[in-house]
């Protein structure tokens, strides 16, 4: 197996290769697949730095599944995945935050073993503000032996995933990703049209910096989340205080707490106790961060147990989530047993 020596030119596609090399009966498709989104990210990056002059930003005039309103850049992120990912025999199915039901391959094309679920652009309400965005994705191995993917191959534990990361369009185009050995970060070259290794081996730093919420919401939270809150901002006994940082896009406040440690949590509240799963998608958001955020060392949770535990029943299934170094997110699940019942 080729070894990379710290001070290589490393490409995502030289990464992902040698990461393949390490297990002798791969037979690349997960490698391919991979590159797939790399590719699709480097086109949707095109867009969202240009996005002011392109004619494609603000509403497309439609809602979506979730009840809002669609941006023009969601429609573009959304079929520059699927036509890239559509006709290569790698997938069963796929399935998108945009899109109410399953989304199978068409008959024209060969069906493969693995299942793509995604949100093609998280945080589009904030391209007209320049505020970051991205998109994230899971890979799944199907469950089905073969012919056209089913619904059950799509509902499964975040604990079965094969791969996972996301992509943020920022001052610069990151692309994080773990194949289940380990996190690591890319940053696109503009001037070379490639995904550079910049961030190997990626662990959540400890003593973590921030937490990262919508404080704005408080007046809506349980008691345990506001006790909790409190004692990440040093009190009720806290070894030290954080920092609250909230950009609103939930892919840059992740990367940001990947990178600079902490927790990020966006609870469920009290304004509709007929809906208490909170707002954030089990499968296009919440199981892919949380399994990055795990494969660094931290932890994933629902504030009542591991996030990667929970059996899907629908497409659309919304969670609380909790997600960062692995104390932080423990003492959210004591604040929450103690104070919530």
């Amino acid at each position: 197996m080729e070894r990379i020596r710290t001070g290589d030119f490393i490409t995502i596609e030289r990464h992902i290769l040698h990461a393949q090399s390490a297990f002798p009966d791969a037979s690349g498709t997960l490698t391919q697949l991979l590159y797939d989104i790399a590719l699709a990210g480097k086109l949707i990056a095109s867009r969202t730095t240009r996005a002011g002059l392109a004619d494609i930003i603000g509403a497309a005039g439609c809602e979506n599944v979730q009840g809002e309103e669609v941006q023009k850049l969601d429609i573009y992120a959304h079929n520059t995945i699927y036509k890239l990912t559509d006709h290569t025999g790698r997938l069963a199915l796929m399935a998108s935050e945009e899109e109410e039901s399953i989304i199978p391959i068409p008959d024209r094309y060969p069906t493969g073993k693995y299942v793509l679920v995604f949100d093609p652009l998280d945080g589009s309400s904030n391209i007209g503000f320049n505020v970051s965005v991205g998109t994230i994705f899971a890979i799944y191995a199907r469950r089905t032996k073969s012919g056209p993917g089913t619904l059950d191959d799509v509902l499964q534990p975040g604990s079965r995933i094969v791969a996972a990361g996301y992509l943020v369009y920022g001052s610069s185009t990151m692309l994080v990703y773990t194949a289940g050995h380990g996190v690591n970060g890319f940053t696109l070259d503009p001037t070379v049209g490639e995904f550079l290794l910049s961030h190997p081996n990626i662990r959540l730093p400890d003593p973590p910096k921030y937490y990262s919420v919508n404080q704005g919401y408080e007046k809506y939270w349980t008691d345990g989340i506001k006790r909790y809150t409190r004692w990440l901002q040093g009190e009720d006994g806290a070894p030290r205080s954080l920092s609250l940082r909230y950009i609103g896009s939930m892919v840059a406040d992740v990367h940001r707490t990947l990178l600079g440690g902490g927790v990020f949590y966006y609870p469920a509240d009290t304004r509709d106790p007929n809906k208490p799963e909170g707002k954030l998608r089990l499968l296009y958001e919440a199981n892919p961060m949380a399994f990055v955020i795990e494969q660094a060392g931290g932890y994933g949770s629902t504030g009542r147990g591991p996030l990667r535990d929970v059996q899907p029943t629908g497409l659309h299934q919304r969670t609380p989530l909790f997600v960062g170094n692995e104390d932080l997110v423990r003492k959210a699940e004591e604040f929450i047993a103690e104070y919530d019942g």
